[in-house]
């Protein structure tokens, strides 16, 4: 692999998933153009040759930067790189991996790993941008993407579009296309489908929209309205100001204190998974409707830092859904319309030091448990990064009908 061109990330996750299905005692079997690619020196022959004990250090290292905890143990668990499980069968790594969360095995080859495997992936990638000193490109928008030498990338309905760009002296380059910014994409939950929508820009760009999620400390504390946070960035948007742009209200700031003040001891923080729903100021020029504050940082004493427990982001999660049915009920009682539709960003996945898949997976653990109710909203997630959107909408996508592999081992 040229040291400048980095891999495409959904044709790295592919081959980890390979990997999985035969395990690390297969890789001599395995066809990993990516992966051998990868983890080629200069001048060591060409890529596709046989350097299986180089994709297994590779993928060991990979796998070590993670950094502990259940999302390492999965990953050494489910590649058969955890000791004395070299020559285990797949379905029993796999079960093995899904004790680690302690959840069925069904349910980890749906949700958790997925997760488990992706992470790898992005630590692959990011190890060959370390090794290349280049800016990592970033992957295709969508539930499947396609290896950059074969079709260029792909977006989350599925369509192919152009080539990446790898160089602007090439005759053949052109620009990449604007990747699209919604994504609709089929999910399942207790037997029920529907469809949720995935949006890729900053928040404040939302639209006709009833409820927006806010991540937010348990002092219910909001950042200043110049940050780039989403919770900053809803102050900023649902402000008041003249023509001139000057503030003449902190209307959603001013809301949160409005309910601290009523409900919560003074000096003191509410529990994390607390939710206080405001209004949303001038975002309702653009159809917002309210915005509801999910209390999931904890901030660390004499730092700047937070901590986020996953327990926590389902906990506010699944309130959140309780509040649309109360505020549902009185708005009927006033004869209002209800509140349809929920965004939800990756609580817990900024300063609160969450990795995007393990934010995900404790969302959707809420929004699954939802869903399977029976629950009817119109659901939307929301993150700003491309590659992030890649990742969920593997996630999404991983929970419909049609398994994204095999349902044996």
């Amino acid at each position: 692999m040229s040291p400048t061109q980095l891999p495409d990330h959904g044709a790295v996750l592919a081959e980890v998933r390979e990997v999985r299905r035969a395990g690390i005692i297969r890789l001599r079997e395995l066809r990993l153009p990516v992966l051998t690619g990868m983890s080629a020196g200069p001048g060591e022959g060409s890529p596709g040759e046989p350097r299986f004990p180089a994709v297994e250090r590779l993928l060991r290292t990979a796998v070590a930067a993670i950094g502990g905890g259940t999302l390492q143990e999965a990953a050494e668990f489910s590649l058969g790189l955890a000791q004395g499980t070299r020559d285990w069968p797949p379905a029993d790594r796999r079960r093995r991996a899904a004790q680690v969360y302690g959840v069925s095995v069904e349910r980890f080859r749906k949700n958790q790993e997925l997760m488990v495997l992706g992470q790898v992936a992005e630590q692959l990638v990011r190890l060959a941008s370390g090794a290349s000193g280049a800016p990592a490109q970033p992957p295709a928008t969508g539930a499947a993407a396609a290896p950059a030498s074969d079709a260029g990338t792909a977006s989350a309905d599925g369509s192919a579009s152009a080539p990446a760009l790898t160089s602007a002296s090439e005759p053949s380059a052109r620009p990449r296309p604007l990747a699209p910014s919604h994504h609709r994409i089929p999910v399942r939950a207790g037997g029920h489908g529907r469809h949720v929508t995935l949006h890729v820009h900053a928040v404040d760009l939302l639209r006709d929209i009833d409820v927006v999620v806010s991540p937010s400390n348990t002092h219910l504390a909001l950042p200043e309205p110049y940050k780039s946070s989403v919770a900053a960035s809803l102050r900023r948007a649902g402000a008041v100001r003249d023509p001139a742009g000057r503030l003449v209200e902190d209307s959603v700031r001013d809301e949160l204190r409005s309910w601290s003040d009523r409900f919560a001891a003074p000096g003191l923080s509410v529990a994390p998974g607390t939710v206080a729903p405001t209004g949303a100021g001038a975002l309702a020029w653009q159809g917002i409707r309210r915005i509801f504050h999910a209390a999931v940082a904890v901030p660390r004493p004499g730092t700047n830092d937070y901590d986020v427990q996953p327990a926590d982001v389902t906990r506010a999660v699944t309130r959140v859904f309780a509040l649309l049915a109360e505020e549902n009920g009185r708005s009927a009682d006033a004869g209002l319309p209800p509140l349809r539709s929920l965004c939800l960003p990756l609580l817990g996945a900024g300063r609160g030091g969450l990795t995007p898949a393990v934010s995900f997976a404790a969302v959707w653990a809420a929004v699954e448990a939802e869903l399977a109710r029976g629950g009817d909203w119109d659901l939307h997630f929301l993150v700003r990064r491309p590659e992030r959107a890649l990742l969920v909408a593997e996630l999404l996508a991983s929970t419909d009908g049609a398994p994204t592999e095999e349902p044996g081992p």
